[in-house]
C-alpha cells in the first residue's frame, strides 16, 4: 500500500497553507528545484547545444509520454509531450476529423472547458460552412451520439461540477455509429484511473500542470491509438513530426506514429521539472490514489454539509460518478473563496457561483481536510466573506 506520508513529505508546502486547488495547479514538488539547477548548470551550462545529444533532449517528448501513458493506460509508444493543451486539442480534433470526412459534426457538451470549445469553433470555421458543433448537456451525450456525428470531443472530467464522464461507454456508442472519440483528460490525469486502450479510444490530450505536479506551464500530451498512429495527420505539422527533422525538406513527410503529432522545439527546462514530478508517482498506483481521493472528498462533503449549511453540493454525490475535485454552490462564492485564500485554504472559484476543491492524496491528509473545513464553517457563519476586499475580482479566479 501507498505511504501517503511519505509522498506528502516530497512536496515543498508553505508553511500554515492547506492546498486544495491541486485539480488547478499542482504544488511543486521539493526536488525539482535541485533537478533545473542541475538542468541550467551541468546541462544547458556546461553541454551547451550538445545537450540535445548528450543529456537527451531530443528523447525527452517520448520518455515522459511513456511515464504519463502508465498513468492514463496508454500503450508503449503512443503519448507524445510538448506544445499547449489548445495546440494538442487541434491536433487531435483535425486528425480525428480527417478520417472521418464524409461527416461534418462535432459533439461536445456544455459542460466542456471552453477552450476545447473555442479551438473546435475556429478548426470548424476554416473547414467551411457545412461543419457543426453540437453541444447537448454533459447527461445527454450518449443519446446525442448518432450516425450524423464525425467526433466526440468530451473532457471526461467536468471542469466545474466534477462530473465524470463513462469513457467507455460513450467510446463503445461513438464505435457503433461509426464515429471517432477523442478524450481531454485535464481532470482525470492522475486523479483517476484512465484506461485509455481498454476503453478503444482513439485520441487523448491532457495537461500535466495539474494533478501531475509538472509547474506553470508544463507541456501538455496527447495520445494516438495505435490503429490510427500510421494514417493520423496532425494539421499542424512542425519540424519536429517530420520524418527527417535535420534532412531540412521543404516539403513535409509525417514521422512514423505518434512522434508525427510533435510540433516545435521541446521546453526543455519545463520537461526537466515535469520529469522529476513524475518520479513520485513511481511510489504508488492510480487504484491506490483513486481510492485515497474518495475517502478524503466524502469526508470533505460530510464535513461541509455539517458546518455550512448555506452551501449546496453541486458535484455529483456518488463519487464513482465525480473526478477527485468537489464543489459546494454559493451565490458570494467568490468572495468567500478569497476570504478563504486569505486563512491559507486555497481552492478555487468558477463563475458563476462554484467553489471547487481539489483532493490530491499525494499531499493530502484528514487533518488537513478537517482543518479546511473549520476555517471555511467559520468565514461562512460569521460572515468574513462580507468585505469590499474580498469581493474585488482579481484577473485569476
Amino acid at each position: 500500500m501507498t505511504d501517503f506520508a511519505a509522498t506528502k513529505a516530497l512536496f515543498a508546502l508553505p508553511e500554515g497553507v492547506l492546498y486544495l486547488d491541486g485539480n488547478s495547479l499542482g504544488p511543486l514538488p521539493a526536488a525539482v528545484p535541485d533537478r533545473i539547477d542541475a538542468m541550467l548548470r551541468e546541462e544547458w551550462g556546461q553541454m551547451l547545444i550538445t545537450g540535445w545529444n548528450q543529456a537527451g533532449w531530443m528523447e525527452m517528448p517520448m520518455r515522459l509520454g511513456d511515464r504519463i501513458g502508465r498513468l492514463i493506460g496508454a500503450e508503449p509508444g503512443q503519448v507524445a509531450v510538448g506544445d499547449t493543451l489548445s495546440i494538442k486539442v487541434y491536433q487531435a480534433l483535425a486528425a480525428a476529423l480527417d478520417l472521418r470526412p464524409d461527416r461534418k459534426v462535432v459533439l461536445s457538451d456544455t459542460g466542456n472547458f471552453p477552450s476545447d470549445l473555442y479551438i473546435a469553433q475556429g478548426l470548424l470555421k476554416m473547414l467551411g460552412p457545412d461543419y457543426e458543433l453540437r453541444l447537448v448537456a454533459p447527461e445527454e451525450v450518449e443519446a446525442a451520439i448518432t450516425d450524423e456525428i464525425a467526433v466526440t470531443l468530451i473532457t471526461e472530467v467536468d471542469y466545474r461540477s466534477g462530473r465524470l464522464h463513462d469513457m467507455a461507454a460513450l467510446t463503445r456508442k461513438a464505435h457503433e455509429v461509426g464515429a471517432v472519440t477523442v478524450w481531454d483528460l485535464a481532470h482525470s490525469a492522475g486523479a483517476t484511473p484512465v484506461d485509455l486502450a481498454g476503453a478503444g479510444a482513439d485520441f487523448a490530450v491532457g495537461c500535466t500542470y495539474k494533478y501531475l505536479n509538472g509547474g506553470p506551464g508544463a507541456p501538455a500530451f496527447i495520445y494516438v491509438a495505435p490503429r490510427h498512429a500510421g494514417r493520423a495527420l496532425p494539421a499542424l505539422s512542425g519540424w519536429l513530426g517530420h520524418e527527417a527533422p535535420f534532412a531540412f525538406d521543404l516539403d513535409y513527410r509525417a514521422g512514423a506514429g505518434v512522434e508525427r503529432m510533435r510540433v516545435g522545439t521541446p521546453p526543455v527546462i519545463q520537461m526537466a521539472a515535469l520529469d522529476c514530478a513524475l518520479d513520485i508517482w513511481e511510489m504508488t498506483t492510480m487504484e491506490q490514489v483513486r481510492a485515497r481521493s474518495i475517502t478524503l472528498s466524502e469526508l470533505f462533503i460530510a464535513e461541509v454539509e455539517a458546518a455550512c449549511p448555506g452551501l449546496t453540493l453541486a458535484s455529483p454525490r456518488d463519487p464513482q460518478a465525480r473526478g477527485s475535485q468537489v464543489s459546494f454552490r454559493f451565490d458570494e462564492g467568490y468572495a468567500a473563496m478569497q476570504a478563504l485564500i486569505a486563512r491559507g485554504v486555497i481552492g478555487d472559484f468558477r463563475a458563476p457561483d462554484i467553489m471547487r476543491f481539489g483532493f490530491t492524496p499525494l499531499y493530502l491528509d484528514e487533518d488537513d481536510v478537517r482543518g479546511a473545513v473549520a476555517i471555511l464553517a467559520e468565514i461562512l457563519n460569521d460572515k468574513l466573506w462580507d468585505r469590499a476586499e474580498y469581493k474585488a475580482r482579481k484577473a485569476v479566479t
